[in-house]
């Protein structure tokens, strides 16, 4: 019975990002206004309310979930003293900006995270591709990925889909030799990838795969930054200059793993 209730209190946890994090801070703040209600001191009121908040955030398995989780309370309690005095209007632009970089529709989907420009050098020994190979970045964000892409197969034709347009634009500025569209990374045909990289949540490979087992030709790569597919043994990986795995699937996916690994010098 303690095992099944510890499951329901951590099936919110499932929710899609960052409906998570948003309870945990929002459960910070109503232990900090109830305790200052009561008449605590607000020294006492603000350290319950942090512990609140971290021990929420440690039931979280992503580490940079949990930090994301711990921080955001003592973060915006801080703020709110600080700059009592600026507009209620700029925090909703702010709020506003946020909402269009990253709206409800990718909360499912990973964060920005970057690809450092050297990540995919020499990845082309490992995953071999032809001249002119179709190569897709889905979820290009600002194009770091592209640009790494560029780097590792620099006679690719590159291709990225992005959900947020403002992220499009300036991923087209950075990346003038890409094709860049603005769409839905799932809904998004990769069929025509020779292959398709990823930089997503451990949570995202498993139907990754599935989307690239359906839609890629035999001998397409599907290439994951950082997270592997749960129970999927990869055709190949690379390390990464700064110590991350990019891990590779050869469509049809292998059986075993073969002895084509690198790493970079």
């Amino acid at each position: 019975m303690g095992i099944e209730r510890r499951r329901v209190m951590r099936r919110w946890l499932d929710w899609p990002w960052p409906l998570p994090a948003l309870l945990v801070w929002l459960g910070a703040w109503a232990v900090y206004g109830v305790l200052m209600t009561w008449g605590a001191d607000s020294g006492r009121a603000l350290l319950a309310a942090v512990l609140a908040g971290a021990v929420c955030a440690w039931l979280q398995p992503v580490p940079w979930r949990r930090l994301l989780m711990a921080v955001g309370f003592p973060l915006s309690w801080a703020l709110s003293q600080g700059v009592a005095d600026v507009p209620a209007g700029l925090w909703l632009g702010v709020a506003f900006m946020v909402l269009v970089l990253y709206p409800p529709s990718t909360w499912g989907d990973a964060p920005l995270f970057p690809t450092p420009t050297d990540a995919l050098d020499g990845l082309r020994d490992v995953a071999p591709l032809p001249p002119m190979a179709r190569i897709l970045d889905v979820g290009s964000g600002v194009g770091d990925g592209l640009k790494a892409l560029e780097q590792a197969y620099p006679d690719a034709r590159l291709m990225g889909v992005e959900r947020s347009w403002p992220l499009v634009w300036l991923s087209r500025l950075r990346c003038p030799s890409a094709r860049i569209r603005q769409g839905d990374m799932w809904r998004h045909s990769w069929a025509d990838a020779d292959l398709v990289y990823v930089f997503q949540r451990p949570e995202t490979m498993a139907p990754a795969m599935a989307k690239a087992r359906a839609e890629m030709s035999p001998g397409a790569w599907l290439a994951s930054l950082e997270f592997a597919v749960p129970d999927e043994p990869p055709t190949a990986t690379w390390t990464c200059p700064d110590g991350r795995s990019v891990w590779l699937y050869q469509m049809p996916p292998t059986d075993s793993v073969t002895d084509l690994t690198a790493s970079a010098s």
